[in-house]
Formats: C-alpha cells, sequence, structure tokens
C-alpha cells in the first residue's frame, strides 16, 4: 500500500487519527498517490475554519458555495437540534411530515413564475439526473418517444453521475476518460446576441424532434471556468425552446440563493424555466440536501390513471426532516437577514479590490458578479505552490482550471474580505514572478 498521507509542507504533523486513518478515506478530485495539503479541520465558526494546531482560515470558497450564511448560524443550527430530537428521518414513501411539505410550499412561494411542484434528493448532480429524467417521460407520457437527448453548452458543468457527465462540456478535463461510455448528447455554444440567437434556433430547429430538454446555468457557469453570460442569453434561450417546443432546465445548483445578487440568478433576466435544481446554500451548507422543481405543465403530464405515468423515482433519504429543517431555517435567514444587499456590498468591494489584479503579468481578465470574483489567467501553473501560499496568508481559496475565485459567504464583514482579496492580490503578484 502507498504511504498516506505524503510530506505536507503546510502541516507537516498531522494528528494521530488522521495518521491512522487517511489511507482508508478515498478523497474527492484526488490522486491519491501524492494528496497534498489534506488539512485537519475541527470546528468551523462565521466566515472561519480552525485547524487541529489552532491556527484559523478565512474561508474564501464557502465550501464548494455552500455555507451563504456563514458557519454554525445559531437558528439553522437550533432548528436541525429541534429536529434532530423530535424525529430525525422518516420515510417519504407513504409518509407526510411538516419540514419537507413547508418547504416544497416555501419554494414554490419564491421560484420564478408556476415553479411549484418539487422533488427532493440529496445532493445535486442527482437532482439534475432528476430533471432529465423528468424531461424525458415529459414527452414519454405524451406519446412523444425519441425525445430522448439533451442540449448542453460548451463551458458547462453539472455534475460527476454517469448521467450528468454527459451533459458537461466534454473537453473541460474531468470526464473525458469516459467517453465511450457515457451518452453523447449535443452540444453548442451558449448564444450571445442576435447573431448567437439565429444560430442557436437554427441548431434546435435541427434537432428539436430529438431533444427532451436544454439544460444550462444562469448566468455563471461555474464549474467550467466561471463564464459569465448577460440575463440576455438567458432570454434568447427561453425564447428558442419556446418556439420549437423544448423543455429548458436551469440549473441553480451554485447561483442560487443569492450568490449571483438576486435571489436566483433566473430573476434577473425574468425567465420561467420548466425545470429548476437547486442544492449547495439550499440548506446553508449544514445538510445534504437538493431539489427538483418542475412547472404546472410538467407536473400535470405525469397525472394520470396509468400508474405507468407516475414518476418511478424515490431516494431513500428524499425529503429527509433534517435536512428540510435546515433548508427552512435557511430560507427564514433570507427572510430576517439583508443577504441580497450583502451580496451587492461584497460585489461592489470584490470589483474595487481585485481590479489590481489586471496589471499582474499572466492576468488574462478580471470579473465579479454578485458574491462572485474571478481573475482569469493564461496559464494556472505551480497549482499546489498557490494554494500552499493562500493557507500561510490565513486564507481557502482553492485555484482551478485558469482561474483564482472567490465565492465567500454572504456575510463575511468588509474587514475579512479586504483581508482576503488582499491575499489574492499578494499570491498573485508572488506567482507571476516564478
Amino acid at each position: 500500500m502507498a504511504s498516506f498521507p505524503p510530506i505536507n509542507p503546510v502541516y507537516p504533523s498531522p494528528p494521530e487519527w488522521l495518521q491512522e486513518s487517511a489511507s482508508h478515506v478515498w478523497l474527492p478530485y484526488a490522486q491519491m498517490q501524492t494528496v497534498p495539503m489534506t488539512l485537519p479541520a475541527v470546528k468551523t465558526e462565521g466566515v472561519r475554519i480552525t485547524l487541529e494546531d489552532g491556527r484559523e482560515l478565512i474561508d474564501g470558497v464557502s465550501s464548494w458555495w455552500t455555507a451563504a450564511h456563514g458557519y454554525n448560524h445559531p437558528h439553522i443550527r437550533d432548528a436541525v437540534t429541534k429536529q434532530l430530537e423530535q424525529m430525525p428521518h422518516i420515510m417519504l414513501g407513504g409518509f407526510a411530515h411538516e419540514p419537507a411539505f413547508r418547504l416544497a410550499k416555501r419554494l414554490a412561494d419564491i421560484l420564478p413564475g408556476d415553479l411549484n411542484h418539487t422533488f427532493f434528493s440529496e445532493s445535486g448532480s442527482v437532482s439534475v439526473e432528476i430533471a432529465m429524467k423528468i424531461a424525458v417521460q415529459y414527452w414519454i407520457n405524451q406519446g412523444a418517444r425519441g425525445r430522448h437527448h439533451f442540449v448542453s453548452f460548451r463551458g458547462g458543468y453539472h455534475g460527476d453521475t454517469l448521467g450528468t457527465m454527459a451533459v458537461c462540456d466534454p473537453d473541460e478535463g474531468m470526464h473525458t476518460l469516459f467517453k465511450g461510455v457515457i451518452p453523447e448528447h449535443l452540444l453548442t455554444d451558449i448564444p450571445r446576441g442576435a447573431e448567437g440567437e439565429a444560430a442557436f434556433d437554427q441548431f434546435l430547429k435541427t434537432h428539436a424532434h430529438e431533444v427532451a430538454a436544454v439544460v444550462m446555468e444562469p448566468l455563471v457557469q461555474g464549474a467550467g471556468g466561471m463564464i459569465f453570460h448577460p440575463p440576455e442569453t438567458l432570454q434568447i434561450i427561453r425564447r428558442c425552446c419556446d418556439r420549437h417546443n423544448v423543455l429548458l432546465i436551469v440549473d441553480e445548483i451554485f447561483t442560487g440563493f443569492g450568490r449571483t445578487g438576486t435571489l436566483f440568478a433566473c430573476h434577473q433576466a425574468d425567465i420561467v424555466p420548466d425545470i429548476m435544481t437547486l442544492s449547495k446554500a439550499l440548506t446553508g451548507g449544514t445538510m445534504a440536501l437538493a431539489t427538483t422543481t418542475a412547472r404546472a405543465h410538467v407536473f400535470e403530464a405525469f397525472l394520470s390513471d396509468d400508474p405507468g405515468k407516475a414518476l418511478m423515482h424515490g431516494p431513500t433519504y428524499t425529503g429527509n426532516p433534517l435536512a428540510c429543517a435546515a433548508a427552512n431555517a435557511a430560507l427564514d435567514l433570507f427572510e430576517k437577514e439583508p443577504r441580497l444587499e450583502q451580496a451587492a456590498r461584497i460585489e461592489a468591494q470584490l470589483k474595487r479590490e481585485l481590479e489590481p489584479a489586471r496589471a499582474v503579468k499572466g492576468v488574462q481578465d478580471v470579473r465579479v458578479l454578485g458574491a462572485i470574483g474571478v481573475i482569469e489567467v493564461d496559464d494556472l501553473k505551480d497549482t499546489e505552490w498557490l494554494k500552499r501560499r493562500f493557507i500561510e496568508e490565513g486564507v481557502w481559496v482553492r485555484p482551478f482550471a485558469n482561474i483564482i475565485y472567490t465565492t465567500p459567504p454572504l456575510v463575511i464583514e468588509e474587514a475579512d474580505l479586504r483581508t482576503l482579496t488582499d491575499a489574492v492580490l499578494r499570491v498573485l503578484a508572488e506567482w507571476a514572478q516564478k
């Protein structure tokens, strides 16, 4: 067996529990023979992660974009504690419980248009697969067989399961190994402007007879490289889908709950998708939960005297009461605390404080939207060196592809955000000289 963990320049003396058990854990997105910089975390609070040796890191990525309200918010913690004492879990097949049913109603009240029928699952990838399954069966239930392909966009990312890999950009790096195993769907450029609309319209006209749905991330293609597009692009895609009778699935797993400056990115384009997926910040970064919500006309295609037209899907922990209690508490915070105002303040500060990066050698672009700040470089060399230096500066930032980015918790204070941006600029300047 390979030795593990390897020498960690940031944490040379890991605690006993990590040394004894590290070889038994298969970590995400990691080459397990090397696995650099596995840090033992022992506590989270607000925007800070505390390591076993007492060091604190300001979290610049919100634990993969989940901790919108910061860590250990007392309102969410109290709601989960109360639910744990009362009923941590019960199957949703045959039973109803208040946390899930109340959450579904609350989502119907705040989501765009008539998105008002929610199916619960445990992860973002699964919620997208459920959306795809719903889209295919929507057409089958209406006698339109053969519409089982999906249109997705270059730069897009929707998850790592076999089904969702098939609607990610096949050249973005993580999924090329599976070519020939995953289904091949239809890939095109995301449309921009009149010329882009004409091209996309023709694309759908050619393929509509075989397409179940278009799948997209609104305003920001996240894990594909934080690629931005304007609200007009969403309007173009919605118009073209309507014109050719194609369903539109919008993946708001990353963009939902204030990250782009509005509660949902779709609000900025004033469009209503046929199906929307949510996860990540849904529970404020506390519990695994995801939702797939459909409009009325989609839901009604499953209503029939024929049992075979029902949606035959049911994860064991679907509608888990603990997770739904956390999500309800997280929604309370969007109602009671000024999250969107905080996102606007973060946006203004990021624009101001990241702008000097444009003058650094190797920087191609600096872009900001809501609580998302991105520095794009020509070649992200020495990624592990960058991660190590950020830790030494007391911040948690994880560059990938060709970007250095930050998506801080929406509750981050001005001083902590300045510490974060100062560290990014300082490390970036050192990196440019390497």
